[in-house]
């Protein structure tokens, strides 16, 4: 038996989590029968009879694996899959079933059979060109009608035309940009999940397809960063945190400054970017970050002043949407078309305001300020093509049918850089 303590507490997360919500979804992560998913498990079989069998709906994903050598494909692991899910208490409401094709009827058929699910609520999830083609293929089997109808909610008809249009002008699309993300946590592919399906957005408001070479930060050849960076069209440097892997991200950054290319810093990437920046043209040989060097003469980077007391790490950072104000001539201001936002943030440390002035002066434009002038919010280079850096996150905020007007505007420039360097015939 699962300590009745544990499951309370994750039931009280969830319900702080979807307290204002008229819908919640749920993940549960891991494979079932695995003890680490036990106490999970069991909190998500109480909600039915804590809110009622008609206010939950059970979605299970399995997978239906096809076999080469026989030419089927294999029901038994979803068989068995729910009938561990039945174990526990959790009889599925509808089968997402992963697989590499379509599934027949007969296969469907017996999926319901033996699973006890409706025919109808046996939905295939299968391998796409694009994963934005997903909803589509789910709409054609009436998965959101099923969703809606076991739950007793009414919902208009959906139209969905807008993003027929969307994947028609990925797939059709004929330009295409190549960019590298210069980071240390690289070899996860979805580590930096939401940064590639921004610049993915972005690509395809400029009609055009990206292809991301992710390039290990201390694996760049400090003397020649350009061995690995000299194919992409654009240079991105993420957040992150720590100084593993810091100077190869500066290599990169100095680079891409150097060689004209298109340069778009994210958070850790801005604050390396103005590091970078102090070294090589103000001459301040040993700037660097508080984060990195307690000794640097020349703290370019400092923590924030409201974080020097703080001494729990967990969930104390300058954190959420915060205001900022544009420079009326910069090019961010244009690339927004606004003087005003609000950007999504996640940061202890700061430029140092003891180097605005230096840095101004020495040709960077702080072109995105806090409403008090304070915090350092976008830094450009007038004098380069592009060379855009914010300590926000804007990839938390961009969207398929709406890209974040600042990944937009890096994949345009990347763009233009490939065409500018492509002979002309």
């Amino acid at each position: 038996q699962v300590i009745p303590h544990i499951t309370d507490e994750i039931k009280r997360m969830i319900w702080a989590a979807v307290e204002d919500a008229d819908l919640g979804i749920i993940e549960v992560g891991g494979t079932v029968g695995d003890i680490e998913s036990t106490p999970f498990l069991e909190a998500i079989r109480q909600f039915r009879l804590d809110v009622g069998a008609d206010n939950v709906l059970y979605v299970h994903v399995t997978l239906v694996p096809y076999l080469k050598t026989s030419g089927e494909l294999k029901t038994k692991p979803t068989q068995h899959s729910v009938k561990m899910l039945r174990e526990v208490g959790i009889q599925p409401d509808l089968l997402l079933c992963r697989c590499d094709r379509d599934l027949p009827k007969e296969i469907r058929e017996k999926i319901s059979r033996f699973c006890d699910v409706d025919l109808g609520s046996v939905i295939a999830a299968p391998d796409v060109d694009h994963i934005y083609r997903l909803p589509l293929v789910f709409h054609k089997q009436d998965l959101d009608d099923r969703i809606l109808g076991k739950l007793g909610i009414w919902a208009a008809r959906a139209h969905l035309e807008k993003w027929e249009q969307l994947l028609e002008r990925w797939q059709t699309a004929q330009r295409s940009t190549r960019i590298a993300i210069v980071g240390k946590y690289v070899h996860l592919a979805d580590t930096y999940k939401s940064l590639n399906e921004a610049l993915s957005h972005g690509a395809i408001g400029n009609d055009a397809r990206v292809e991301l070479v992710f390039v290990d930060s201390e694996t760049i050849n400090l003397d020649d960063p350009g061995q690995l960076l000299d194919t992409a069209d654009g240079i991105l440097v993420p957040g992150g945190f720590g100084e593993r892997g810091a100077e190869g991200k500066i290599a990169a950054i100095q680079w891409a400054r150097e060689q004209k290319r298109p340069f778009f810093g994210i958070c850790l990437g801005m604050q390396l970017a103005v590091i970078e920046y102090a070294r090589h043209v103000l001459g301040l040989r040993d700037a660097d970050s508080r984060e990195f060097s307690e000794t640097t003469k020349h703290s370019v980077v400092e923590l924030m002043d409201a974080q020097r007391n703080v001494t729990d790490k967990g969930g104390t950072m300058r954190l959420g949407a915060y205001p900022c104000v544009l420079a009326p001539d910069s090019m961010v201001a244009r690339i927004y078309r606004s003087e005003e936002i609000q950007e999504r943030h996640r940061h202890r440390y700061e430029v140092n305001p003891e180097y605005h002035e230096r840095l101004t002066e020495g040709g960077m434009r702080l072109s995105g300020m806090s409403p008090d002038g304070l915090l350092v919010e976008m830094v450009e280079l007038p004098a380069h093509p592009y060379f855009v850096a914010c300590q926000f996150h804007p990839e938390f905020k961009s969207r398929p049918l709406d890209p974040h007007p600042l990944f937009k505007a890096f994949i345009r420039a990347s763009l233009q850089h490939r065409e500018a360097m492509e002979p002309s015939t």
